[in-house]
This record gives C-alpha cells, structure tokens and sequence, in this order.
C-alpha cells in the first residue's frame, strides 16, 4: 500500500505545465514536494499567496509564511503575497486549474464531505466549499478506510456534504480512481494490493474493467 508521500507523489503526476493548483491541508500538502521536474505549476494557498514552494528544511523555518494549515512553507521567485479577500476572488472567479483536496468520505457520483463530523467542534468550514464550487478539476488525496475499518468511498456520504458531483478523481492507498457515471473506475493499483482487496474495501460502485496498471512511482 501506498503511504502518504507516496499518495501525494502519485497525485503529483496529475500536474501540468502552467498550471494553478490549490492544496488543501493534510496529504494534498505534501504534493508540493514532487512537483515533476520539467512542470512549471503556481500553487495557490487560500490565505493569501501564489508561488508557494516546498515545506523548508529544519532551521531553515520563517514563522511568518505559512500556508492554510498553519504549516511553515516558501516561496518561490515571483511569489506574491495579497489579502483573503483576494485569495478567495481567484477560487470564486475559477482561476484555479486544479483542486487537491482530503476527504472524510467521497460518493461514487463525485459529492465529497470533508469538513464537519456531527458532534465535534470544528473551526468553520475553511476555503473547502468555494473550492468545490469553482475548480476546473478536484482531486482527492484520502485513506481508502477510516480507523474501524470502514469503507470511505460510498454510494453516498453519511456525513455533512462539501459539494455534490465535484470530484473527477481519488487517490488511496490502495489505488487511483476516476469517478464517472458508472462510479468509482479503478485505473491503477497500488503496489502488493490485489483487485480483491480493493473491492472488498470499496462499499460504493465500483468498475474495474481490462488490466489495471500498478503505480509508478
């Protein structure tokens, strides 16, 4: 199974030159790291800045710039700085190219819940509602289960809904996934993970047609 770097080496793949790319807090993070060398991409962080770079060495930490999550990062030549207002001016105005995002849970018709568990105090709903609303294109970076074992990709979401039918594709630890009309399509698995595996863990729709190629890290 994948780890989280290795998810987010994955989901790095998916990037394309010129680029503008969200990374929401969790694993989506990481993909800074992996950037494909050769793809030139400007990640957006939501609390104000375009160029954000990869999380600094020990020592090398500026308490000042930081990403939505709070997490020391950089900057890159030509990065900008500028207000939430403004931040939020590019989502909504559909600015952004691609979205990563975590998840609770994801339904096999693409409605993701990512920010609120009944009963549990919780900040706000953040950046992540406008991001669903106003990306070309939503990734999601997630564990395949929760911590009882259960299945969070679902037929539908038990938990309160972030957006409905965003979500085009789904990376775990188990494998990657288009989201289609027909629901989850596995397309690549992860290496030591066998298709079994993957649908006995899978309680939404899910496809698996042909052979499926094992990831390539």
């Amino acid at each position: 199974m994948l780890d989280k770097n290795q998810i987010a080496k994955r989901i790095a793949q998916e990037l394309r030159d010129g680029m503008y790319v969200n990374l929401g807090i969790g694993i989506p993070t990481l993909v800074a790291n992996y950037i494909p060398e050769g793809v030139q991409v400007v990640l957006q962080s939501e609390n104000g800045l375009l160029g954000m770079g990869p999380f600094p060495m020990e020592g090398e930490e500026d308490a000042d710039v930081i990403n939505a999550g709070k997490q020391t990062i950089t900057t890159i030549p030509g990065s900008a700085f500028f207000d939430s207002a403004m931040s939020f001016g590019m989502i909504r105005a559909g600015k952004i190219d691609l979205t990563v995002l975590g998840a609770m849970e994801v339904a096999d018709n693409g409605d993701i819940a990512n920010w609120k568990i009944p009963g549990k105090m919780v900040k706000g709903m953040g950046g992540a509602m406008d991001l669903v609303a106003s990306a070309q294109n939503i990734i999601v970076a997630m564990q395949h289960t929760n911590r009882a074992g259960e299945s969070k990709l679902l037929s539908q979401c038990t938990l309160p809904i972030t957006g409905l039918r965003c979500v085009r594709k789904v990376v775990t630890e188990l494998g990657v996934f288009d989201i289609t009309t027909r629901g989850f399509e596995l397309r690549e698995i992860a290496p030591g993970v066998t298709v079994e595996d993957v649908i006995a863990k899978t309680a939404g729709r899910l496809v698996v047609d042909g052979d499926i190629k094992t990831i390539v890290l």
